[in-house]
């Protein structure tokens, strides 16, 4: 079963340059953007490939949309860093105000890279890290226990400002700490071998050392290099190394317990592929855990642990996103299952942190419980409800990893131990005055009292507050107050920087007009109108009606029909007359020849095939069309619609789209002449109609509650839908069930189940409402009520396909719970006057969900009696006779 779409187009965008659409994605299913404002990453944004392109008014609408907040936050905070003119700042004068930049002096950097193997990756790693912007470099290859001397072949021959070293110690903690040994810097920045630095990450690092010079530690944003196999979406999409795009502070005081929020969560601080260090706190808190880390028994670890050991002992830990690495994820899926399965170092660094830590033992084991029920449980859950973002055997793999881990630390101990009794132990590193530790305030647990006047630039840091554990900041304009903020400073200094980020975050858009009074709803829709001319895309727009899949696409039209002549007469009418650049191909299927009422028909139309499906049951008699098949498309309609001008053209559209398997659109009555039919129209959502916005179903969508089953109904129906031949012929999906829909005694069902298989495996159904059809609604009330009956068995009958065929548990939840509650609240709408429809049709419904069981039962029991039909079979793999 596929659960992503690969591959995804990786790219960044900086809100600084003109937005471009993006073209030459050919093969790819999807684009993802790091959208970037000066630098700084503000978010991500996913777009559908269309057409091998994804536009530019496209990338606007997605990014205003889902990050102005942050655009405008980062703007104002450009803008504190400038003295404002007289009248105060204007938004639109702060979309030109140019990049923040460091003035202050740049400390030595020493970049640390361990490797053990990876000459490949390592290049690619190598070459990233000699084009570093920074002026005071150092770069150092840590070479962990080789088996041969290609690592330092190509250090010698394409690298010669890189110094390379010789760990012979295996195990990546014994490699990061010879880095600490040999570091010429005060700063110790490491990266892995399989990382792709940005061009500003250390001077995103090192500025806030600089600033900062209680800061110890620092992490980073870790962002994907790629999204092209499976093993890499599905790592990113199930959270990847990324710790979000807000810089986030983490400090104790020393000798305090650590809080819930960090030590139920510590992976949220940041990873080893992306973390900073003064030399001097190892001095003070010792070097990374040799017993853990990748090459030892616990295979990870080290880097949670040093961020635990950090914050425990009252240093200050900041994650930075600014300071930007890509990482290149597993590419093969039997790699990223060991991944997830070395998961379980976590637990490894808990019994590490409970032997240091005798004080954090009852909260570690409670968090271990904790994770145990929130996490494996709940996705042992969830893949029981068919609602995991991840396969089965990755959920089985962790839960492993994470039983072993509990083992694993004291057997890795004991070898650490033999290798430093047999190779030497590690020198002791010399302490220095900053430690970075709170010393004892004047005014414990004391508020400092400030003001900050806006007229004035804030570049100055707020040292005149380390007696104190938080600052109440009264925020002026001309000396008028017009706010205030708390900030926990931790009897630490507050960094211009900082206090920037706190200011615009608090204020917002009222720091353009603080004593102005405008309310906040008119200030934000000024900002956003601004925004949305400023990064208007100047490129030449087309709509998306004069937009058509490629002529070379060929399509097959398939209609069952049963003896309804005259309104077949009627539907090739409409089918002949519609204008295509392609090769369309249309099949009529009769599901009734014994009637002999549909060759007639067929023979005055010119180029109309004829296929004769005696088993009754409409997916039996589409099933047969398929096969018959020969187009890139299959659409599949109804013999009693009206099909207005231009509706193939409309409904292909979507398929521009690689990602998109299958396309539905609306389905409008031509009249509502008899009470049958206004009371059908009422019926549902709205009779056969889904409205008239566009919208999808994906895999994500598939999985997105466990508690609900998937609305797979509410993408349509096969009277007016077209599917890529293509997915007929996968394991996963096939051809309709044919124990489900009309002419069966389970009632319907056929189409919802594709579109359920569909979103299943991963792909997109798109709902586009401009192909709309017309369809004459039943006239008279009894075949509305037998429409009805077959519709209510239909949706149990299709509930149990789910639940016997695909184990998908939600289905019992809909029939037993939330289809009672559905018919409930609709008689009670009608008691209180909200809606005409009938009581006594919805009780009617609700009886005839009864024989659903034994309906499909039945069906179940004719299909292997009549036979199943044969497999699709593509074209190009047809035998010619």
């Amino acid at each position: 079963m596929t659960y992503v779409l690969y591959p995804i187009k990786v790219i960044d965008i900086e809100l600084s340059l003109p937005l471009v659409k993006i073209e030459n994605l050919d093969g790819f299913m999807g684009l993802q953007a790091l959208v970037r404002l000066h630098g700084r990453p503000i978010g991500y944004v996913s777009a559908p490939v269309t057409a091998g392109k994804v536009s530019a008014k496209t990338l606007s609408k997605l990014i205003l949309e889902q990050h102005h907040q942050k655009i405008i936050t980062h703007l104002l905070e450009k803008g504190l860093f400038k003295t404002p003119p007289s009248t105060g700042w204007k938004f639109e004068d702060l979309l030109d105000l140019p990049r923040l930049k460091w003035t202050g002096d740049w400390p030595l950097v020493t970049v640390v890279v361990c490797t053990r193997d990876r000459t490949d990756d390592l290049e690619l790693c190598l070459n990233s890290l000699v084009n570093l912007d920074y002026p005071h470099l150092d770069l150092l290859v840590i070479d962990n226990a080789p088996t041969s001397n290609a690592t330092e072949q190509l250090i010698k021959n394409k690298y010669r400002q890189i110094r390379y070293i010789l760990e012979s110690r295996p195990g990546l903690s014994w490699a990061r700490n010879r880095g600490i040994i040999e570091a010429k810097g005060e700063i110790i920045a490491y990266t892995d071998d399989d990382v792709v630095v940005d061009t500003d990450w250390v001077k995103s690092l090192a500025q806030v050392f600089a600033e900062e010079p209680q800061v110890m530690a620092v992490t980073g944003l870790v962002a994907p290099y790629e999204l092209e196999t499976e093993a890499q979406v599905l790592f990113e999409k199930n959270g990847g190394f990324g710790r979000g795009f807000e810089t986030k502070r983490y400090q104790i005081s020393h000798g305090e317990k650590l809080p819930w929020s960090f030590i139920s969560t510590p992976w949220i601080v940041g990873t080893g592929a992306n973390m900073a260090f003064r030399r001097s706190l190892f001095a003070e808190i010792g070097y990374f855990d040799p017993a853990l880390g990748a090459g030892t028994v616990t295979n990870g670890g080290e880097d949670l642990e040093i961020f635990f050991r950090t914050v425990k002992e009252g240093h200050l830990l900041i994650y930075e996103p600014s300071a930007l690495v890509r990482h290149r994820h597993r590419r093969e899926y039997e790699k990223l299952k060991v991944q997830v399965e070395n998961n379980g170092a976590l637990f490894a660094c808990f019994v590490r942190e409970s032997m240091a830590y005798p004080d954090e033992r009852l909260s570690l084991s409670w968090v271990t419980l904790w994770l145990v029920r929130w996490w494996h449980i709940r996705n042992l859950f969830l893949l029981l409800m068919n609602a995991n973002k991840l396969p089965g055997e990755f959920v089985f793999a962790e839960l492993l990893g994470s039983v072993v881990g509990f083992t694993t630390y004291q057997k890795s101990r004991k070898i650490a131990a033999e290798i430093e009794l047999t190779q030497g132990s590690l020198p002791i590193l010399e302490l220095t005055e900053n430690s970075g530790l709170i010393q004892k305030p004047k005014y414990p647990g004391g508020t400092a009292v400030k003001t900050l006047e806006l007229t004035e630039a804030v570049t100055n840091p707020m040292v005149d507050v380390i007696d104190y554990n938080s600052v109440r900041l009264f925020v002026t304009w001309k000396g008028t107050v017009f706010g205030h903020l708390d900030i926990f400073n931790n009897y630490q200094p507050i960094s211009a920087t900082n206090l920037r980020q706190l200011i615009s975050e608090k204020f917002g858009l009222k720091l353009l007009n603080p004593v102005h009074n405008i309310s906040d709803e008119f200030r934000a829709a000024a900002a956003i109108s601004y925004l949305r001319r400023y990064y208007k895309p100047t490129e030449k727009i087309q709509n998306q009606t004069s937009l058509s899949l490629p002529a070379n696409i060929s399509v097959s039209i398939v209609v069952a029909t049963y003896s309804r002549p005259d309104d077949l007469h009627n539907c090739l009418t409409q089918l002949t007359a519609q204008k295509s650049p392609r090769n369309v191909e249309i099949i009529i299927v009769d599901n009734n020849p014994d009637s002999g009422l549909t060759p007639p028909i067929v023979a005055e139309f010119k180029n109309i095939i004829l296929i004769v499906e005696p088993r009754q049951g409409l997916a039996y008699a589409r099933n047969t069309g398929i096969a018959a098949s020969t187009g890139d498309i299959v659409v599949t309609t109804d013999d009693d619609v009206g099909l207005p001008p231009g509706w193939l053209e409309k409904l292909l559209v979507p398929f521009n789209r690689p990602d998109v398997m299958a396309v539905t659109s609306n389905v409008l009555p031509v009249e509502l002449e008899t009470e049958s039919q206004w009371l059908f129209e009422q019926y549902g959502d709205g009779g056969l109609g889904r409205g008239f916005k566009p919208f999808e179903g994906t895999g994500d969508w598939f999985r997105k509650s466990w508690r609900y089953a998937v609305p797979a109904w509410k993408l349509g129906a096969t009277a007016n839908a077209a599917f890529r031949s293509s997915i007929f012929s996968y394991p996963e999906i096939g051809l309709m069930d044919e124990a489900l829909g009309a002419g069966m005694p389970s009632g319907v069902g056929e189409d919802t189940y594709l579109f359920y298989k569909i979103i299943k495996a991963g792909y997109t159904v798109a709902y586009e409402p401009q192909a709309f059809i017309w369809h004459k609604h039943r006239q008279d009330l009894p075949a509305l009520r037998r429409q009805l009956h077959n519709y209510s068995k239909g949706i149990v009958a299709y509930q149990l396909t789910t639940l016997l065929k695909d184990g998908d548990l939600r289905s019992l939840i809909l029939v037993g719970i939330d289809v009672p509650l559905w018919h409930a609240s609709r008689i009670k709408a009608r008691l209180k006057g909200q809606t005409d429809y009938p009581i006594y049709l919805v009780l009617y419904e609700a009886l005839s969900h009864l024989p659903g069981p034994w309906s499909l039962w039945q069906s179940r029991l004719r299909v292997q009696q009549e036979g199943y039909s044969e497999p699709y079979i593509p074209v190009s793999e047809r035998s010619v006779h």
